[in-house]
């Protein structure tokens, strides 16, 4: 079976990865890049340096500061709006994956100027590459600067419109751990419980492939490893590096291999109650591998064991079960909540979700198959 292995020209990872940025860029005809990134991110300072930077360098940058968590259609189009007004001819994702995932959506208005931004949910639906594009990462969990997704919330229909296609993959994708150590607590435990998804989905989907297995079990380590050091001693350097490290190859697993039901059910309440994607990930996690547990029992065990579980004296059907302990202790360890209960979700809100995740493009690579009541069902078990 013939599969895909597709990444950003160039990775640069470890501290002064924003200052090789920069170099790089001046290579480039560009000049008038805009940044695309948060309020919170401007406020605290984080953009200075780069912006600096640019301008030394003789750029021009516009800033649109406008993205929200889970960024809707109407994000999107305003961020568009701001790169016209600016004439501007490059771009950079300043942020977590709301940010790179707006500025995704910008390179693909741009290129493709006769489409609107729900032209393009599916898979394969972005006819042309638009301008360069840097996407620097402020956290460790969406890889959304190694990935050829966007996730986009249609406001009309209250669902999150996911778009896969190659023409988003940023040229440059950008690590620097320096920017990640005033990530408050909660969120390094959401985005690093992210990022854990990632590799875990791609270790069992259908479409894992040899080169992503590899990737998906080193990110598991390394995951399992730092998550808690780094939700626990935020400005640990290495910490935040090793995060960074792991939750790129993730990336790397799931961008060829595909994800599966944790985050088919975990864009409905996104959506509809613009809850965090991490923390719908991390609890719905260990429901979906149980679910999936008959059908990839040794592929459970391998997790297992890269989560640092003795597994040597265990049959492998209790290995498997161990790996998926071990996955609640994690995120118990980290402060995820027990349930979407927690999060003001009621059970009314279930069953409207389960169309719209079982039509979800993430679902294509589930390893077991679910029916409708059998999508509930999850939702229920993680309630």
């Amino acid at each position: 079976m013939a599969f895909a292995l597709c990444l950003p020209q160039i990775s640069l990872s470890g501290e002064g990865a924003i200052e090789e940025l920069v170099r790089q860029m001046a290579n480039k005809p560009a000049r008038r890049p805009l940044i695309v990134t948060e309020q919170a991110l401007m406020g605290l300072g984080l953009l200075d340096g780069l912006i600096g930077q640019l301008r030394d360098q003789g750029f021009s940058p516009v800033v649109f500061d406008g993205v929200l968590a889970n960024p809707t259609d109407k994000v999107a189009n305003a961020a568009m709006a701001a790169w016209q007004a600016g004439d501007c001819d490059a771009l950079v994702g300043f942020g977590g994956g709301s940010a790179m995932d707006t500025a995704k959506a910008v390179r693909a208005l741009v290129a493709n100027p006769d489409k609107t931004i729900y032209d393009f949910e599916g898979i394969g639906k972005v006819a042309k590459v638009g301008p360069f594009m840097a996407c620097i990462s402020t956290t460790s969990g969406t890889a959304a600067e190694v990935t050829s997704n966007a996730v986009i919330t249609d406001t009309r229909r209250k669902v999150k419109m996911v778009i896969i296609d190659p023409a988003l993959i940023p040229d440059i994708a950008v690590n620097d751990p320096s920017l990640m150590t005033g990530l408050p607590a909660s969120v390094t435990a959401a985005t690093g419980m992210d990022a854990l998804t990632h590799a875990i989905e791609a270790y069992v989907s259908i479409g894992a492939h040899p080169l992503t297995d590899h990737s998906a079990l080193a990110a598991i380590k390394v995951i399992a490893q730092y998550l808690p050091q780094a939700v626990d001693q935020g400005k640990d350097l290495v910490a935040r590096e090793m995060m960074a490290h792991g939750q790129f190859l993730a990336g790397m697993a799931f961008n060829s291999a595909g994800l599966g039901y944790v985050h088919s059910l975990a864009h409905q309440p996104g959506a509809t109650h613009n809850l965090p994607h991490g923390v719908c990930n991390a609890i719905l996690l260990p429901v979906v591998c149980e679910f999936n547990l008959p059908v990839k029992e040794a592929r459970f065990a391998d997790i297992a064991v890269a989560m640092g579980v003795d597994t040597q004296s265990m049959s492998q059907a209790a290995a498997a079960k161990a790996a998926i302990q071990a996955i609640r202790d994690l995120s118990a360890r980290v402060g995820i909540p027990a349930g979407l209960s927690a999060l003001g979700v009621v059970q009314e809100d279930l069953p409207g979700w389960v169309p719209a995740a079982e039509a979800d493009p993430c679902s294509g690579c589930a390893p077991r198959v679910a029916s409708q009541a059998e999508l509930l069902a999850l939702y229920q078990a993680a309630f």
